[in-house]
């Protein structure tokens, strides 16, 4: 059934004092507390646009930034940045505001997915979201990127476990004969829950947030024997939720430390759920599983060392090596997806970071496009061209009018190997690696400018069609580094931070295609005469573009037309 169009979906927001019953023994407020707020007010969120109770699915990965404590008040805000066709993705943002000197400072930023759960057998649509700001739009759009690195997280995590087991285990520290490393037997920490109304919705499912804080009260004492301190929760690696768990249930948790890395311990927490009569069958659901990241302080605040563990089993191994790929990956997204303009630079392109830079190519151009203050400084038949100055960093945008399906353009400016039948700066252009089917990366020569040596890209090419008819086509463009095209000696190696097109169907076989570029010193002296006004380099690409797409539509038509008649 369709969901009311007129229901609100506006943000919902809490807000809580810490109070002692909230804290840990040293004041701070209790991470597991902090979880439970976190999925009430994001539940609440999606309920309100769904009009109908909501279960958790999943939260993705959380990183905290500051601790909490107590006579403090924390701030959380969520709101559902997309609707899909049975589940929503609601973004939270978590802030603490100190009482007396109103300074506040931001904990966290999560991403949670609800499904909704229809009364009876009915099937249900949900509505979409109603974008009010350019905030909106924004996280509308990666919305649909994020859901990308959901469903890849797991094929990335075999890949690197698949390259772990290949490689030697004695190069990360694994040694039966080291003196240092203590067995990971003595962490295993097992609690049990029976789940009671106060820990359920109205429907009586548990709620998600309960569960997780439970998990986390298991994983603070394993790791806790470990390092004989008292640790904090840092991060969690992605709660999943594979199954519902109700009133009555009781819930087994084991937690055990998987791996540590100097100033931090992964601790994996397993939870298993029971009905009265799975109970005395010895039946489990396995309803949940999560890697909470913890580090632990000395009384002077300093960070302590966690001692090398040493894995006695043929599992233990497994989820040795388990922490050291969700490691890697941890480092590389909180690497890519951090902001780095002031020292821009290319990253390399590897199988454990392949999602986050797609991510980062897909978000960073959306950014672009979606910043205000585009100041128009050219007009030429269908052609605008357009500049962007923000923090010395200037950017480009030329609007083209063409006469073609908007489907059309996409597969046609999505294949760069055909970019030199319109574009001059392009002299070869060659595909080195197929990711996938939206995801490419091409080496690229340009021409030498003023006498400069010739230079050359490798770039990564994301293409992205529309979630629905009101998107936008998106064809996403960055450096990468790859170790099988180094830099030539014949080259000037360079870099491209953000370009890309975005195409918008306009209707009646045609559409507008924007380019962006956000200019870098590589790109500049192909601009820069342009730029001052003394060259009309740009328009001249552009028509040659249009002329391009038109061109070839044409031919199509005119194939189609043939083959028609033929039949």
């Amino acid at each position: 059934m369709e969901r009311a169009e007129g229901q609100s979906s506006e943000q919902v927001h809490m807000c809580q004092p810490i109070f002692p019953a909230h804290a840990t023994h040293c004041g701070g407020l209790s991470a597991g507390q902090l979880l439970k707020w976190i999925d009430t007010t994001a539940c609440l969120a999606a309920e309100k646009h769904a009009g109908m109770s909501c279960v958790t699915a999943s939260v993705d990965d959380i990183q905290f930034e500051e601790t909490a404590r107590v006579g403090q008040i924390i701030s959380i805000k969520a709101k559902v940045n997309r609707a899909f066709n049975t589940s929503m993705e609601v973004g939270v943002k978590v802030t603490v505001q100190d009482t007396l000197t109103s300074i506040q400072k931001l904990i966290s930023v999560a991403f949670s997915t609800y499904v909704v759960r229809p009364v009876g057998a009915e099937k249900v649509n949900l509505k979409p979201v109603k974008l009010q700001s350019p905030q909106d739009h924004l996280e509308h759009s990666l919305a649909t990127e994020r859901r990308r690195i959901r469903l890849d997280q797991e094929r990335v995590f075999k890949t690197l476990m698949q390259e772990s087991n290949m490689e030697e285990s004695h190069r990360d520290n694994v040694s039966d004969t080291e003196e240092d490393t203590i067995s990971t037997d003595l962490t295993h920490v097992q609690s049990i829950e029976l789940v009671l109304p106060p820990h359920a919705n109205h429907h009586g499912n548990t709620f998600g947030g309960q569960i997780m804080a439970w998990m986390e009260t298991v994983a603070t004492i394993s790791a806790s024997r470990l390092c004989h301190s008292y640790p904090t929760l840092k991060s969690v690696d992605m709660f999943k939720f594979r199954g519902p768990s109700t009133v009555g249930d009781r819930l087994v948790f084991k937690a055990i430390v998987n791996n540590t890395f100097q100033k931090s311990v992964e601790v994996g927490v397993r939870v298993e759920a029971y009905n009265c009569e799975e109970w005395t069958k010895g039946q489990a659901r396995h309803i949940n599983s999560a890697f909470l990241i913890f580090n632990a302080v000395n009384d002077k605040g300093e960070l302590l060392t966690f001692p090398r563990i040493k894995p006695t089993t043929k599992d233990g191994l497994r989820r040795y090596h388990g922490a050291i790929a969700r490691r890697r990956i941890r480092l590389t997204r909180k690497y890519i997806l951090s902001n780095k303009e002031d020292t821009p630079s290319s990253d390399f392109w590897d199988r454990s970071n392949q999602a986050y830079l797609s991510y980062s190519n897909v978000a960073t151009l959306t950014v672009l496009a979606t910043k205000c203050g585009w100041e128009i400084t050219s007009t030429l038949d269908n052609t605008k061209i357009f500049t962007h100055e923000e923090n010395d960093i200037l950017s480009v945008k030329v609007e083209m009018q063409v006469r073609i399906p908007s489907n059309l353009a996409f597969c046609l400016l999505s294949d760069f190997r055909l970019r030199r039948q319109w574009d001059r700066h392009y002299l070869t252009c060659e595909v080195v690696r197929i990711v996938n089917e939206d995801e490419k990366i091409y080496h690229i020569t340009s021409p030498s400018v003023n006498g400069d040596k010739p230079k050359d890209f490798v770039v990564l090419v994301s293409r992205r069609q529309p979630c629905k008819t009101s998107d936008p086509y998106m064809i996403a463009v960055r450096s990468v580094n790859l170790t099988s095209v180094p830099p030539s000696p014949h080259y000037c190696r360079n870099e491209i931070l953000c370009a890309g097109f975005l195409i918008h169907n306009d209707g009646n076989n045609s559409c507008t295609v924007s380019y962006f570029n956000q200019v870098t010193a590589g790109v500049l002296p192909y601009l820069a005469a342009n730029l001052t006004g003394s060259s009309k380099s740009i328009e001249d690409t552009a028509s040659a573009c249009i002329r391009f797409l038109e061109m070839e539509s044409s031919m199509i038509n005119s194939t189609l037309s043939k083959i028609s008649g033929e039949r």
